[in-house]
């Protein structure tokens, strides 16, 4: 049981709104999804700033290739500027770089990028930063069960820690707590194993308006909380 007051260790967040932000000022919906980047050096530096050691973004999800063609390029497009503009000062700030999700629909370049950029910066011990990009909690799940068949595991072998073993996120804690911007309240397919226990926490804030201050005020309302992970709540 967690009592309250204590800053999360990994927070999650899903980054809604980019595409109504953009249309609302008349603009195509790509440019919602660069705004979206801008303030995210700041954004993650207040999470350290928390003591928050993991932060994970979901960047693209597997349903998003269903979106239009030339937003679903711009995204492709932003992903591969983004690693090039902002690898160096995330590197320099010892930040170290996951990839979570398949690689295989990717651009060959823009793969390799990633792969570039996660050998980069594997090695540092500041703030680890996960990328959900082409990622689904049920796909990752298939996935999973798909390599635990292939080795060879007996079913009374298979428990909660060796599935765990065999996700994207195998690095990494389950998250304490998941923001979503946009107003909306459902996970879209986002870290379904992981956040069985995940405090959520929902802000009509779109992404590329959410800042800093949106951060310590989410944290803020993280802290009051007290999690019992089915226990009953402890006696004052």
């Amino acid at each position: 049981m967690n009592k309250p007051g204590a800053a999360p260790r990994h927070v999650a967040v899903i980054m809604d709104g980019n595409g109504r932000w953009a249309e609302a000022r008349g603009r195509p919906r790509v440019e919602g999804h660069r705004a979206g980047l801008d303030s995210l050096q700041d954004i993650l530096q207040a999470f350290g700033e928390r003591g928050v050691e993991y932060v994970t973004l979901y960047a693209f999800s597997t349903e998003n290739w269903a979106r239009p063609l030339d937003e679903v390029e711009g995204l492709m497009d932003l992903l591969a500027d983004a690693i090039e503009r902002q690898t160096g000062t995330l590197h320099a700030r010892g930040v170290r770089i996951l990839h979570l999700g398949r690689m295989d629909r990717l651009d060959e370049k823009l793969a390799r990028s990633i792969e570039r950029t996660v050998a980069l910066t594997k090695e540092n011990t500041g703030l680890t930063l996960s990328v959900a990009f082409d990622y689904g909690g049920r796909d990752e799940l298939l996935e999973a069960i798909k390599e635990i068949v292939r080795q060879g595991h007996k079913p009374e072998d298979i428990d909660e820690h060796l599935i765990s073993r065999y996700l994207y996120t195998a690095q990494v804690p389950d998250p304490d707590f998941l923001i979503r911007t946009g107003g909306e309240m459902r996970l879209s397919n986002f870290l379904l194993w992981q956040a069985a226990y995940t405090e959520f926490y929902s802000t009509k804030v779109l992404w590329p308006d959410f800042g800093p201050a949106d951060v310590h005020s989410a944290l803020d309302a993280y802290t009051a909380r007290e999690r019992r992970f089915g226990t009953v709540a402890s006696e004052a």
